[in-house]
């Protein structure tokens, strides 16, 4: 078990990245919280060490993207939100950052997954194929596709 000073680290280092990859995927506030909770109280039976601050956010990266898929399975979700409930919960933002989230958050998930830790985290090819368990030519496929279709919903062009 984890030690208070090790947790506390943790939630320094990558609270705001297990929160944004949560809602990303949840696409609501209150399970997002549930979820966010479930990944620390994970974190902290963990037994094992990391090789590396890299290594450390590379496993919460993908303990959280497996805790919402769990989440959302277990609940039987529905896959789709009303556009409005989205802007009630991204108002804060301004109007094209707001687009572009609103874009992302329809994509499917596997590209919603891709773009959200390449462009959002910094994540490359090869390390989001580790992190996702994939092979890093899927990676590269994904990032295209959801690129393709991005421009397409966003209009012109997009990175």
């Amino acid at each position: 078990m984890k030690s208070a000073e090790e947790i506390n680290c943790a939630m320094e280092l990558y609270a705001d990245m297990v929160r944004r990859i949560c809602f990303v995927q949840l696409k609501n506030r209150n399970d997002t919280e549930d979820v966010f909770q479930n990944v620390y109280l994970k974190y902290m039976l963990y037994e094992g060490t990391f090789e590396s601050r890299e290594h450390e956010k590379a496993w919460f990266a993908r303990v959280t993207i497996n805790a919402c898929t769990d989440w959302l399975r277990y609940f039987a979700r529905r896959k789709w939100v009303p556009l409005e409930v989205i802007g009630e919960e991204t108002g804060a933002l301004d109007d094209a950052s707001g687009e572009v989230l609103e874009t992302v958050l329809s994509l499917p998930e596997k590209y919603r997954n891709v773009i959200y830790l390449h462009y959002y985290e910094g994540y490359s090819a090869v390390e989001i194929a580790g992190i996702l368990g994939r092979k890093e030519n899927t990676i590269y496929t994904w990032l295209a596709r959801a690129k393709e279709l991005l421009r397409e919903r966003l209009g012109g062009e997009w990175a």
